[in-house]
């Protein structure tokens, strides 16, 4: 899958930015993992501790929301680029075709999650990009900054026409775990948030499936040389 030895060479060293604990046991198969618990400036510390323990390229891998309404979610998005407040990151040819090949425009970086269909739907077509998530952004800088390569595969969990419960919003700890306590509270102070949490918690579990599918698929370096 990958087109030169030079490619072949990075995967050795590829360096993954996850978001949650769960994301990470599903990455560790394609290379060195380090979780960023979900927001950015987590995504960046977890970047740059790959960079000093040697990665030559960086992933960002997990699960993202969906801007363009044609995407279910577990729909898997390999974008040809990151669309960030300070510019365009395009990501590299040969580590997007290893995992399985370009079939987005881009995603989109966020600094805040985008809750509901209507501030997705702006975001879709203000963007054009396919999906947003709040690490791909950091991990995309990081790259830049050490001249690094860097890739993104991530699966939709929450479609552009979902709005995400107050829960979801309230449940990551730093550590990319999700914290019980935290999601209680929520749904005790608004109750009728159940069946969309209960709903999203299907979603996010058809995202991971997508996810462990597609790392089983991807060919490991004893198997590309």
């Amino acid at each position: 899958m990958f087109e030169n030895k030079e490619a072949k060479k990075l995967f050795s060293v590829l360096g993954v930015v996850v978001g949650l604990v769960a994301e990470a046991r599903i990455a560790r198969r394609l290379g060195v993992v380090e979780i960023g618990g979900g927001v950015p400036a987590g995504a960046a510390a977890a970047a740059e501790r790959l960079v000093a323990r040697g990665a030559g390229a960086l992933l960002s891998f997990g699960l993202a929301g969906g801007l363009d309404p044609a995407l279910a979610p577990g729909a898997l998005v390999v974008p040809a680029e990151v669309v960030a407040g300070d510019g365009r990151f395009a990501t590299d040819a040969a580590l997007s075709a290893w995992l399985g090949g370009v079939n987005a425009p881009a995603l989109l970086a966020g600094e805040a999650a985008l809750a509901d269909p209507a501030a997705k739907r702006a975001a879709f077509l203000a963007s054009g990009a396919a999906a947003v998530d709040l690490e791909s952004g950091a991990v995309a800088r990081v790259a830049a900054r050490h001249g690094l390569p860097f890739a993104v595969l991530r699966a939709v969990c929450d479609p552009g026409g979902r709005t995400l419960p107050p829960a979801a919003l309230a449940a990551l700890d730093s550590r990319g775990a999700i914290g019980a306590w935290r999601v209680l509270a929520s749904v005790l102070a608004h109750p009728g948030q159940v069946p969309a949490l209960l709903a999203l918690a299907g979603d996010a579990a058809r995202a991971r499936r997508a996810l462990v599918a597609r790392v089983a698929a991807i060919p490991l370096r004893d198997e590309t040389a």
